[in-house]
């Protein structure tokens, strides 16, 4: 992802920021979200997601619980098919692309 974001000439910033979601009755944080990809010129965060079902569906409860809290931070997930995609229309991986 970020060698298409270079390619693209879009400035990035790799997971630099943390997003508290829950505390406990002490006030201590005992879940957090770290979006991937934070692109300043875009004012969006991205969060690439290209882990088994499982794994995306507590990514995506993640991502709910940060649009409740953090009304105003912009996040896109990016999942595994639309990423696969990406790659694929920039002549990138894809079935028909010779192994290295």
């Amino acid at each position: 992802m970020a060698a298409l974001l270079d390619v693209a000439a879009v400035r990035w910033e790799y997971e630099p920021v943390e997003f508290a979601l829950a505390w406990d009755e002490r006030g201590r944080v005992i879940s957090a979200f770290r979006p991937d990809f934070w692109l300043p010129d875009l004012g969006c965060f991205v969060e690439l997601t290209t882990a088994d079902q499982r794994l995306v569906t507590r990514k995506n409860a993640k991502v709910r619980r940060m649009a409740t809290l953090h009304p105003d931070v912009d996040v896109r997930v990016l999942y595994q098919r639309d990423f696969v995609a990406l790659l694929e229309s920039q002549g990138i991986g894809g079935e028909s692309q010779p192994a290295a």
